[in-house]
């Protein structure tokens, strides 16, 4: 089950971002940031415990454009289509909000594809968003693709 994030699942979805962080494959933040961001975040719940095994985050950076960050889905539980109902999930909030496009920086071109998504330049990204990029530890030298989405407004 999909809901938006609560305070009770911050320490939770830090967790599973410092797994995924440690490995170098997403950018880890600390607790702090991550409650300055608890409306950003939905999360995959296991219906019979209420334990978080996913998590993403829509983040909103201009009047037309958001970001998909930090989708992680517990070890456990890949390959059982949670990141992807995540995905849709951001893809959907970010319609209701009438966004026409959003972006993801990752590492999964391949994943990100299968939703519409396409490779661009970073530099077609405004420079707002490179605030993050100074605590990653491989700035400069980001290896991250960036992706974009164009939303279709129009369809229901």
């Amino acid at each position: 089950m999909i809901r938006k994030a609560m305070i009770k699942d911050m320490k939770a979805i830090h967790k599973l971002l410092q797994e995924y962080g440690i490995k170098g494959e997403l950018l880890p933040r600390p607790l702090s940031v991550l409650y300055d961001h608890v409306r950003d975040f939905s999360v995959f719940v296991d219906e019979r415990n209420d334990d978080v095994i996913g998590c993403c985050a829509l983040q909103f950076c201009w009047d037309d454009l958001a970001e998909i960050r930090s989708l992680a889905v517990h070890p456990d539980h890949l390959r059982k289509n949670i990141g992807s109902k995540l995905v849709e999930a951001m893809l959907s909030e970010a319609k209701s909000f009438e966004i026409k496009k959003v972006f993801a920086l990752t590492y999964r071109q391949e994943f990100f594809k299968k939703f519409g998504f396409i490779q661009i330049n970073r530099s077609e990204l405004p420079i707002k968003i490179w605030a993050d990029c100074i605590m990653c530890v491989k700035f400069p030298d980001c290896d991250e693709t960036a992706m974009m989405k164009e939303m279709d407004l129009n369809q229901v």
